[in-house]
């Protein structure tokens, strides 16, 4: 008896049961459909970090004030006022630099058209656009030469534009009060979004660092340096030399603490990649003990299939049925079963992860190689829980399984 055969007999004894059968595969359906869903909303949580992780600048490299101790205390960081534009210039000297960016931010009240807003406004150079990958809508971005003259002149975010100007008109070439100074908008930004912390990243108002710290802090120093590498593989290179630099030009040397700190954003996005892909793989995991609970329930269906067949079982070998020919038979049945619930709890897991995404605006990803896995998985299942039960009949005495009632 050829393969073909054999799963010809094995769809029609399934057939025979349909209620039975359908109800056996529930439990891999569930358990396939729930791993595929798991790992949809695992994948699309790395792939949602990561686009925000990107959203925040290009190869982006950060300065930030570090600590210093007074009188015992430590201030932690941002408490250190060293960082200046001339240290920015410096690094923006470094192979490997693509572009930096002062930044001065204060927390204050802007006013137009009769329209007031809070908002943070934020003192930077002409290339944070192409640090922060963040395209103007509509005018044009300060120069050089606003930034060397300390030009009253500012670029809005979408979320100032629509508190200020609710009517819809256009603010380019109007005017805003920025601590009572006045400043001309020349550019509006795109809509970024929010931040990867919930944070509204288009509530901002962007003036040349100069005019900002001159005409708005009054302070020397800036809040951080921003910086952009030429590309991904030159961030840690940039990192290492940010950090020598700028020991040297605050004259440090151990056992003295930097009075500064270096981050770059792919070690906060590794990080978070991380701990989603742990999470992913423990809530697959937990959905794959369903799986073996689906299994456990084809072996239970299979004995029952065999004790209520035995006497079928005694007849086919009575007229030359061989053993192997009676385990592959119901070996074949159980992989049947397993692979068609594996199959349809693909669908299912599909339908939920759509779902998911459509109702809770929720990223969800469905790597192919986790549909292949899922469905090897529960074929797997099926072989391995169908074994004894098709070794069982195969080892039944034709004689005894003729006479069983």
């Amino acid at each position: 008896m050829n393969f073909l055969w054999t799963l010809r007999l094995a769809f029609s004894a399934l057939m025979r049961n349909r209620s039975r059968s359908l109800l056996t595969m529930l439990g891999v359906i569930i358990g396939v459909g729930a791993v595929i869903t798991t790992i949809a909303i695992g994948s699309g949580a790395r792939v949602a970090v990561a686009a925000q992780i990107n959203n925040l600048g290009s190869n982006m490299i950060v300065v930030l004030p570090g600590s210093v101790t007074t009188s015992g205390a430590r201030t932690g960081t941002g408490g250190a006022s060293t960082l200046t534009p001339d240290d920015g210039i410096a690094i923006a000297k470094l192979p490997g630099v693509a572009a930096v960016s002062p930044q001065v931010s204060v927390r204050t009240q802007v006013v137009s058209s009769g329209n007031n807003w809070q908002t943070t406004v934020s003192g930077v150079s002409p290339s944070y656009t192409y640090i922060r990958s963040w395209p103007m809508q509509s005018g044009t971005f300060f120069s050089q030469s606003d930034v060397d003259s300390a030009a009253k002149v500012c670029v809005l975010g979408q979320t100032v534009v629509t508190n200020l100007y609710p009517n819809g008109n256009s603010p380019l070439g109007t005017t805003v009060f920025i601590n009572n100074v006045p400043f001309t908008v020349v550019g509006v930004l795109s809509a970024k979004g929010q931040s990867g912390i919930g944070q509204d990243q288009d509530d901002t108002v962007l003036v040349p660092y100069t005019s900002a710290m001159e005409r708005l802090t009054g302070q020397t120093t800036v809040s951080s340096l921003m910086v952009s590498a030429t590309d991904a593989s030159q961030v840690n290179p940039v990192q290492s030399e940010i950090t020598s630099l700028l020991e040297q030009r605050h004259r440090i040397v151990p056992p003295q603490q930097n009075d500064f700190n270096v981050r770059n954003l792919q070690d906060i996005a590794a990080a978070a990649s991380s701990t989603a892909s742990v999470m992913e793989f423990l809530l697959a995991g937990v959905a794959a003990v369903s799986l073996l609970v689906g299994g456990i329930g084809i072996m239970n269906i299979m004995l029952v299939s065999v004790t209520e067949r035995t006497r079928e079982i005694g007849l086919r070998m009575a007229v030359g049925a061989r053993s192997g020919a009676i385990l592959l038979q119901f070996l074949v049945e159980a992989f049947v079963l397993s692979t068609i619930g594996g199959f349809i709890g693909v669908v299912c897991g599909v339908g939920a992860s759509a779902a998911i995404s459509l109702f809770s605006h929720w990223p969800t990803v469905i790597p192919a190689s986790s549909v292949v896995i899922s469905v090897a998985f529960s074929a797997l299942v099926g072989i391995f829980f169908g074994f004894y039960p098709a070794r069982k009949a195969s080892q039944l005495n034709p004689i005894e399984a003729l006479r069983f009632e």
